[in-house]
């Protein structure tokens, strides 16, 4: 008992510190200062042509729609902005109607608690948007009306959104600024891995940049037709770069010993050279200007004319390669061509409005399951806002309904992201109710003047948005006051009022999570199978094109690499939610995670070295090649079962496969049978690591 206490107790305190810190975040003016003149011209009409209590309450689908549009999303700001009003409006006017009836309100907090949480299925960007629809139905139980009030009240709030996504295209600022970024994030984590490699020959790739790339490269057919040509092809360049700068630098499979010499210096310099290309590369696109690459950089890059690049060994065709790439990207930075990807299309498609729901409903489906982290979250939600709206009607209180909206705010699918939330809702709370009373306290405004201090808070958490939660919270808290100043509200009286409240619902909402959790440790059994699944085909999918070499081979690598990735990703983001929970270790130690991980980095690394020097379509294939990869293809699934039920993985086969190549291999020294013996010795590092009893 005294140990998990003390593990609660830990991973509370960090999780509040994290979730206390302010970021570093890049400050936008410009469109804080748009977002804020929406709220802005929302709050005043209605004021002016209503009643203050109407600018209230009309005053959060303008203050809402407009944090929608500063989520990460590749959507459109606009689009972004009007389906966040949508879902507002509908929302406000079922609880309008509702409001007035405990027991039928209830249902539908419960019902649309639990629709907002599977709206995570679907990305941060949907499940945040849908957070604030829950909270516009719990704030509007302190406004009943009738039906054609609550129509009246939920058409303002859709005018709010509809008056952002005008602003948006009538004073649009840095368009594409978002994908700008993600390319150039992009090329410049490439060049940052060419110079690591330069110091650690197998310095390992962050896949993260070119998975944003990727997303943000999906565009619509409209968005195709609109694109700056800068945009085009640069993540092709970029893809290609990755395994040919491994298996140049590499000493294994390239063949250039580490120790400094000749050869090894000219891998370091041809990699210093390629790192600045590719800076140079991504800050033009971020600029949106030409690229200009410095001369010494290129007279690197240029094939000496009195003898070879490199000895006649494999990192010379990867040096050859790299000089190829850096001479097309050049040349693309004087005349932007789109290059084509691997899959022939012209471009990664983006599904549209109507195109996103049947998306949206497999993905739905998927995770309808008592094991989806998902599924649970969507639950504990739904009861917790229930419970929290009947806890805040049983109180001595008008504004018992702040405890719901806490939850609401600060449920998070994972541990983590809850506590730290709530610490920083609870301390962002405090101070930003205490300033806006203090600022009220002092001037005694009206409703204009209490109206302007509102937007003022407005512009602050747009334009800080990016520094963490406890900010936004500390202006809101601010602009929830002021509100309250507008309508006359006897603020002081609901200050502490609320400090309480936002605690009680930041207990609850924790509560919730440890009776009934989603816990990620017990789960890195599977995150490690489905990465070893997928590191292992994308394997097989590039000794299987030494082995047959045959069109459509880069396609079927392209495909294997990217489930890797993702793979990889899941394990990342599984591993930091797991060190940061309360809880012990379920079959997986760290120590044994951290050995497994390594150990896949290699098998995935290995297979990326060969990816650089794959053979053309049609040349004649290795038999030894092909007979490894379908001895790891056969074996692939038992492993996985293996790994998953905590058992040793049996790689027998592919071990009798690397031994038959070894004795018959027509080039000992060949990169593709080099790449297999380091698959091999990395699947018996993982067998060790998954089965090695702890210490």
């Amino acid at each position: 008992m005294a140990g998990t206490t003390a593990r609660w107790a830990a991973a509370l305190r960090d999780a509040a510190r994290a979730g206390v810190r302010i970021e570093r975040g890049t400050l936008t003016p410009l469109l804080a200062l748009r977002g804020t003149c929406g709220v802005a011209l929302v709050i005043g009409v209605t004021l002016w042509l209503g009643s203050p209590q109407l600018a209230v309450s009309s005053a959060f689908g303008a203050f809402a729609s407009g944090i929608a549009t500063f989520q990460r999303s590749y959507r459109p700001r606009a689009v972004l902005a009007l389906g966040a009003a949508a879902g507002l409006s509908v929302s406000a006017f079922l609880g309008y109607v509702l409001a007035g009836h405990v027991g039928a309100f209830t249902v539908l907090l419960v019902v649309w608690a639990f629709g907002a949480g599977m709206a995570w299925a679907a990305g941060p960007v949907s499940g945040v948007v849908a957070a604030f629809t829950v909270a516009m139905m719990l704030v509007v139980v302190t406004l009943p009306s009738s039906v054609p009030q609550a129509a009246l009240h939920a058409g303002i709030i859709a005018l709010g959104g509809v008056v952002q996504a005008v602003l948006i295209a009538v004073f649009p600022i840095r368009r594409w600024a978002a994908r700008r970024e993600a390319l150039a994030d992009a090329l410049a984590g490439v060049a940052d891995y060419a110079r690591r490699l330069r110091e650690d020959p197998t310095a390992p790739f962050d896949p993260v940049p070119l998975m944003e790339a990727r997303d943000a490269a999906a565009v619509t057919p409209r968005q195709a037709r609109r694109r700056p040509r800068q945009l085009h092809g640069y993540r092709q360049l970029a893809e290609r770069y990755r395994p040919v700068l491994a298996s140049l630098a590499d000493p294994v499979v390239g063949g250039v010993p580490a120790p400094p010499g000749q050869a090894r210096e000219r891998v370091r310099a041809l990699l210093a050279a390629a790192a600045t290309v590719l800076d140079a590369t991504a800050r033009a696109i971020r600029r949106g200007e030409h690229v200009r690459v410095p001369d010494e950089a290129l007279a690197v890059l240029r094939v000496p004319a009195d003898g070879p690049v490199l000895p006649p060994v494999p990192a010379r065709k990867a040096a050859l390669r790299l000089i190829a790439l850096t001479e097309e990207t050049v040349e693309a930075a004087q005349a932007p061509v789109e290059v084509a990807p691997a899959d022939g299309r012209p471009y990664l498609r983006r599904p549209t409005g109507p195109g996103q729901i049947p998306v949206a409903l497999r993905t739905l489906r998927r995770e309808m399951r008592a094991s989806s982290p998902i599924f649970r979250h969507a639950l504990r939600l739904a009861a917790v806002a229930g419970t929290g709206y009947l806890l805040g009607q049983a109180l001595p209180t008008r504004h018992g309904y702040w405890v719901g909206l806490t939850v609401v705010m600060v449920l998070r699918p994972d541990f983590s992201a809850t506590a730290e939330r709530g610490a920083a809702r609870l301390v962002g709370t405090v101070a930003g109710v205490a300033l806006g009373g203090a600022v009220l306290a002092l001037s005694d405004p009206g409703p204009y003047l209490a109206a302007a201090f509102a937007v003022a808070a407005v512009f602050l958490l747009y334009a800080l948005i990016r520094t963490g939660f406890m900010v936004m919270s500390a202006c809101t808290g601010a602009y929830v006051v002021f509100l309250l100043g507008v309508a006359g509200a006897e603020w002081a009286q609901t200050v502490l009022e609320r400090i309480e409240l936002t605690l009680l619902g930041g207990a609850l909402a924790l509560v919730s999570y440890a009776v009934f959790p989603a816990w990620e440790t017990p789960r890195l059994r599977e995150r490690l199978a489905d990465w070893l699944t997928a590191a292992g085909t994308f394997a097989v999918a590039v000794l299987d094109g030494f082995g047959t070499p045959r069109a459509g081979t880069h396609r079927r690598v392209r495909e294997a690499l990217l489930d890797t990735r993702a793979a990889r990703w899941e394990w990342d983001q599984a591993t930091a939610r797991a060190g940061a929970e309360p809880v012990r270790h379920r079959g997986l130690p760290r120590r044994r995670a951290t050995d497994a991980q390594a150990a896949l980095g290699t098998l995935a690394r290995s297979a990326m070295l060969a990816e650089a020097h794959l053979p053309a379509p049609g040349t004649p294939g290795d038999r030894g090649a092909a007979t490894f990869a379908a001895a790891l293809r056969e074996t692939l699934p038992d492993a996985d079962r293996a790994v998953r039920a905590g058992a040793e993985p049996d790689w027998t086969p592919v071990r009798a496969a690397l031994a038959h190549w070894q004795r018959h291999a027509e080039h000992p020294d060949g990169v593709a049978l080099r790449a297999a013996e380091l698959i091999t010795d990395a699947l018996d590092e993982l067998s060790d690591a998954v089965t090695t009893p702890a210490a």
